[in-house]
């Protein structure tokens, strides 16, 4: 097949239309340029006649019959990729037609090469394709083979509306929108970010490090990779660009850049070529030892197919990513026909089988053979441009329709291919399983594989260094100690000092007891903020924002936890108790008086006391005194007894007989009240006469508020900010800067109280522990933690070092040589002894009363029961005059047929006078048996007592109402 060569000025407007549109020069240096550009594209033309007769030769004897459909392939056979791919496309027309199915075909697609350099210039590429689509008509362009060519090539394909399809480089920079013509043939380059960023997750590395090309093949790898690493929280801070013509020299210089980071893993893409180079150096800068990760993306992994021992040599243990292709006999078959075909070729060639953009390279002429037969297309349709008269080429491009329907068929197109489903959507190849591969040995073996959705499957790794142990991601910098600041902080030495130049404390105390239990050494250094005077060199929050800044790689000392300052470092676990209170004096206030002793009992229960005193007193009398003597005489005589046996009650001093069952059952229940009343007052008498009620001055803030008083807080803190948000004015604060100073404002009254954080005033409380107290609510902090820049790999390690010392016991100790052993609990209104109330007693008293109430009753209806004669006359008619007379005789006059004193007493002129006692020696304690049969005390003359009998053991005194009565008189 003859083509024309291209004419000079053509070749002249290909240059033309890709220059500056603001360059200038002299009249011979363009003229120089223009014969050069002539020179480039007569070879070109040259070039493209030898490929179309060599795509279309084999093919024309078939072909007479069938319409031919012209479709342009722009790759660089020099490389890798484009070898591999062409013989891949060759052997695909040839499967294609020669597939009995497609037999009947009436179309006939026809391959035009156009062999271009595939360096970081587009401008080959673009000639060729002004080229195939002005002179050739092309239906389509199949394989820019880099992103700076497509780019290119993705404008011609919108300026004449014919689809370009890739199937090796990456998407333009611009949407799919913007470039409707552009096509990927292979998978997307998102989804590979997301099964890197699921194998990242899988060993829980919080950071990486994208090394790549500085090229256009990137521009979109790298904010889908970050894309996908922020889902599953790990953060991009670095990442590390190499030019793609980068010498030795500029290599190591990045490599170095890398050993200075705490990040040990990498996702690296890049060609081929440089790939090699950057592997080499890495190992010999030892990075390819023990606690590295590198990951490799798609395209890089096809390295070890095209290069082999080499590759496999310097890159032990890397893990990639690449597309699973299922083995199928098909795919054998194909691979075995095109090693055939590529050794013929190319004798001596390393490479035993096409990689898998070759594989995507024969899938797409099958998907354009097909949708060229469903149009059943023609090259004579290009409508010239609407800027047909520009200067330049590109502006005199034609659009095909053709070109437009074929796209449209194109897209629908779906087949299963040797590489998997060929189906377009989102104008590239629907991508599905990635297969996970490990270098180990000198073998390229599968270990996993990732589908969206389902994440990672088994997958089990040979690391660098030939370790099986996951790298935790990241490795302490290389011949670096970490440079930590340190407080200075003369006040609460405790916590932060320097004893010979060398940080001591609580706080440090802490840090190396962590860090001492780290398994791999943290070499370190402490560095003072000071003046060098024993006296800070600046703020808290400028202690921390040097971190930020990365004068310090850490901070360790009294460091609170606050939202502002987080924004700038990561803090650990806090180590310290948490929260704010007031710390304020206390003093005792129960103050110590005549009167003291009625405050153990309220008023209530006073009152309440004395009127079931007087109730039972009145109960016992009004059953005893009809039938016992002790209880009877004149009114002044009986109301002495009820209030004498009532009140002697309560010191169990009662010395009047009970001789009615009923008045002993109520008189029992009552003592037994008596008894825990006076149990009680006991111990609360006690308390209040011997325990200090300790009180605080104040109890909460708003009580400072109002009085006006003055507040103190620690010197170079946050206190302030915190004041503020509770409406303490400004001018009411003041600075302190140690317990002692503490202790003298309060002693002073120079302020009325202390807002500190809690472990401050604890370490206050430890000297001064019973002249002051913590008050009030606790503001929320997060208490004391170390800073270390943000997403430093140390700070993780430090939190879990916190946690297990807190529940070893470890932190406990620490603590106690903190805060000291004892103890100094808060004195706070829980402490406080209250006063006894009626209510804690209501019960007791509702059984006595109850019980004597019911006593009454059963004795007034057994006695009227019992005397019922006396008030039934017998005409049953009776004045109510005369029933209170009968009643009251009843209940006052003295019953002679029960048991009295008088009939009970023995004689004492029985007695035999040596042994007579005087009256006042007469024991309480009577035993007495009454018959039950008898109703009287009497005996008759000559029969002794029964059922009684006399002590004779010294007797107390009488009893008040037997010296009341007549008998004692006498």
């Amino acid at each position: 097949m003859q083509r024309r060569p291209l004419p000079n000025r053509a070749k002249e407007s290909v240059y033309s239309s890709f220059r500056c549109p603001h360059e200038s020069g002299s009249v011979s240096a363009l003229s120089f340029r223009r014969r050069l550009l002539a020179v480039l594209l007569l070879c070109l033309v040259v070039g493209a006649q030898q490929g179309e007769g060599q795509a279309a030769g084999p093919a024309a004897g078939a072909a007479g019959a069938r319409r031919r459909v012209d479709v342009g392939v722009i790759l660089d056979r020099t490389t890798w990729l484009g070898n591999i791919s062409w013989a891949c496309m060759e052997l695909a027309l040839e499967d294609f037609y020669a597939d009995a199915s497609h037999a009947n075909y009436s179309t006939r697609v026809t391959l035009h090469l156009r062999d271009t350099p595939a360096g970081p210039s587009a401008v080959d590429a673009a000639s060729a394709g002004v080229d195939l689509l002005k002179n050739v008509r092309v239906q389509a362009i199949v394989g820019p083979q880099t992103s700076s060519q497509a780019k290119f090539l993705a404008e011609l394909g919108n300026k004449a509306s014919v689809p370009i399809i890739s199937f090796s480089a990456n998407s333009p920079s611009r949407s799919s929108s913007q470039t409707p013509y552009f096509i990927r043939t292979a998978w997307n380059d998102s989804c590979q970010a997301e099964a890197i960023a699921s194998l990242v997750h899988k060993y829980n590395w919080r950071e990486v490090i994208p090394i790549i090309e500085d090229n256009d093949s990137n521009t979109r790898f790298i904010p889908d990779l970050i894309d996908a690493l922020g889902h599953v929280d790990t953060r991009v801070q670095y990442r590390c660009k190499i030019h793609p013509s980068a010498g030795e020299a500029e290599i190591k210089h990045a490599i170095s850049s890398l050993k200075v980071n705490w990040t040990s893993v990498f996702v690296v893409r890049m060609s081929y070529q440089l790939a090699l180079k950057f592997f080499q150096l890495a190992k010999d800068e030892g990075m390819m030892g023990q606690g590295y990760v590198w990951i490799t993306a798609y395209g890089l992994t096809d390295i070890f197919n095209v290069v082999g021992y080499p590759a496999l040599d310097v890159m032990q243990g890397v893990v990639g990513i690449e597309p699973y292709v299922e083995e199928t006999v098909r795919l054998n078959k194909f691979r075995q026909r095109w090693h055939e075909k590529y050794r013929l070729e190319n004798p001596g060639t390393s490479i035993n089988e096409p990689i898998t953009s070759g594989l995507y390279a024969y899938d797409t002429v099958w998907a354009i053979a097909l949708a060229a037969e469903k149009g059943g297309y023609v090259n004579s349709d290009f409508v010239p441009s609407e800027t047909n008269n520009g200067s330049t080429d590109f502006d005199k491009i034609s659009t095909s329709r053709a070109a437009e329907k074929f796209r449209d068929a194109f897209l629908k197109v779906n087949f299963t291919g040797i590489s998997g489903q060929f189906v377009i959507q989102d104008m590239q190849l629907v991508s599905t399983t990635y297969k996970i591969i490990n270098i180990a040995g000198r073998e390229r073996r599968a270990v996993g594989f990732w589908t969206p959705g389902l994440n990672i499957s088994r997958i089990s790794i040979v690391w660098p260094g030939g370790s099986e142990t996951t790298p935790r991601g990241w490795l302490l910098p290389v011949n670096k100690k970490l440079k930590i600041g340190v407080p200075v902080k003369p006040g609460f030495s405790s916590f932060i000092r320097s004893e010979d130049g060398t940080p001591k404390g609580f706080c440090i105390d802490v840090f190396e007891e962590v860090i001492g239990k780290l398994p791999y050494k943290v070499p370190k250094h402490y560095v003072e903020f000071g003046n060098g005077k024993g006296e800070s060199n600046g703020t808290y929050d400028e202690l921390v924002y040097k971190v930020y800044l990365k004068e310090f790689d850490a901070v360790v000392g009294d460091i609170t936890i606050l939202a502002n300052r987080s924004l700038y470092v990561d803090y650990t676990l806090p180590y310290t108790e948490s929260g704010v209170r007031m710390l304020v004096p206390v003093r005792d206030q129960r103050q110590k008086t005549a009167w003291t002793f009625l405050e153990p009992l309220t008023a209530d229960l006073w009152l309440g006391t004395g009127a079931f005193i007087v109730f039972t007193g009145f109960i016992v009398w009004f059953i005893e005194h009809r039938t016992n003597q002790e209880f009877r005489g004149p009114p002044a005589s009986q109301i002495g007894s009820v209030f004498y046996f009532s009140f002697s009650t309560l010191v169990f001093a009662h010395r009047e007989r009970i001789v009615n069952n009923l008045s002993r059952i109520a008189v029992v229940l009552w003592l037994f009240v008596v008894l825990i009343l006076q149990q009680s007052y006991t111990a609360s008498l006690s308390s209040i006469l011997t325990v200090e009620q300790l009180q605080p001055t104040v109890t909460n803030i708003d009580e400072v508020i109002r009085r006006g008083d003055y507040v103190g807080y620690l010197n170079d803190s946050f206190m302030p900010e915190l004041l503020k948000r509770l409406k303490i004015n400004e001018t009411k604060m003041k600075a302190f800067s140690s317990p002692e100073e503490y202790n003298d404002a309060l002693s002073t009254r120079k302020v009325a109280v202390i807002v500190d954080e809690i472990p401050y005033l604890k370490v206050f409380l430890s000297k001064y522990c019973h002249k002051y107290t913590m008050v009030g609510p606790t503001y929320k902090f997060d208490g004391f933690g170390y800073a270390f820049p943000r997403g430093s790999p140390l700070t993780p390690e430090i939190s879990r070092g916190i946690l297990e010392l807190a529940s070893n016991g470890r932190m406990d100790e620490l603590e106690k040589q903190l805060y000291g052993d004892t103890s100094c609990p808060d004195k706070d209104d829980s402490q406080t002894s209250s006063s006894l109330t009626l209510h804690s007693f209501l019960g007791l008293f509702i059984i006595t009363g109850t019980t004597s109430l019911l006593a009454l009753i059963l004795h007034v209806i057994i006695s009227l029961y019992d005397h019922r004669s006396h008030w039934i006359n017998g005409s049953g008619q009776i004045s109510w005059h005369e029933l209170l007379a009968v009643l009251f005789k009843i209940f006052h006059e003295r019953d002679n047929s029960s048991n009295t004193p008088d009939n009970e007493e023995p004689e004492m002129e029985d007695i035999d006078p040596p042994t007579a006692e005087s009256p006042w020696s007469m024991s309480n304690h009577i035993i007495e048996n009454v018959d039950s049969d008898t109703d009287t005390g009497s005996t008759p003359d000559g029969e002794g007592t029964p059922g009684r009998e006399v002590s004779n053991q010294d007797l107390g005194p009488p009893s008040f109402a037997y010296m009341h009565s007549e008998g004692a008189m006498e």
